[in-house]
């Protein structure tokens, strides 16, 4: 547990070897759990980390603060408090774009950026009544798990939301606030953060999926912006792909971080 100005934070420390530690970022409205698969094949050799990002799963489920300057901040903390030296910072949709902030605000505390299913963005004024609306159709609460998977999209991407639940008051719900989880994304519905991504100077590697959430112009646009940056697209996968191939994406973030060795 690490502790921000009263926020607690909740991690998922699976220890591991003597690489370069590695810290996980889920993505809005995900858990820590998402990353289980990926860090228990990760810690054969690495330090990995996953944390519960504030407002998710386990960690303070109300902050008043949701602003992206927060997030950042509880990573750094993360990084501190748990003594992690420069490390890997991997995160995914909202999770990634929580990394690539903190890595550009913060050179001398990261070491390398991997993105998955993440990018600046642009303006989205829509974003948050979209989440929102998404949220609401959850038919809570869920009377079992397996209930809950097969509405979040079945296979192995329903049972990893599916796990973020718990029981409570006659079923299956979130560990999360729907509102807050609307908040979360006011400064990415005002903006976009292509500033910040021209700043970030760590070794990155961006990875895709064949989803369109990252769309191909902003893909394009990042490469252009820092030509250093290595990409790759996993076929037939969709936003939640490190639920879907996590033996992929272990293979792509090995391959890329033995490379920098």
């Amino acid at each position: 547990m690490v502790v921000r100005e009263g926020v607690r934070l909740s991690c998922r420390d699976w220890g591991g070897g003597p690489g370069r530690p590695i810290v996980l970022l889920h993505g809005l409205a995900g858990h820590a759990g998402e990353w289980d698969v990926l860090a228990r094949r990760l810690s054969s050799r690495y330090r990995v980390v996953a944390v519960d990002q504030r407002g998710h799963g386990a960690s303070e489920r109300h902050p008043q603060d949701v602003s992206r300057a927060a997030y950042v901040a509880d990573v750094i903390a993360v990084v501190d408090q748990l003594a992690l030296q420069q490390p890997v910072l991997v995160g995914q949709s909202l999770g990634g774009h929580t990394a690539m902030l903190t890595a550009a605000a913060h050179p001398e505390a990261v070491g390398v950026l991997v993105l998955v299913e993440a990018g600046p963005g642009g303006p989205n004024p829509n974003g948050p009544a979209d989440i929102g609306g998404w949220l609401d159709s959850w038919p809570t609460p869920f009377p079992s798990r397996e209930a809950a998977a097969a509405f979040l999209g079945g296979g192995p991407v329903g049972a990893g939301w599916a796990a973020g639940l718990e029981e409570r008051e006659g079923g299956w719900r979130p560990r999360f606030d729907r509102d807050v989880m609307v908040r979360s994304l006011t400064e990415n519905a005002r903006r976009s953060f292509w500033h910040e991504w021209g700043q970030v100077a760590c070794p990155t590697l961006v990875v895709l999926a064949q989803s369109s959430f990252v769309p191909a112009q902003e893909a394009d646009e990042m490469l252009r912006q820092r030509p250093a940056t290595m990409a790759m697209s996993i076929p037939g996968t969709g936003h939640d792909l490190h639920l879907e191939q996590p033996g992929i994406l272990h293979t792509a973030l090995s391959d890329f971080l033995q490379g920098l060795a």
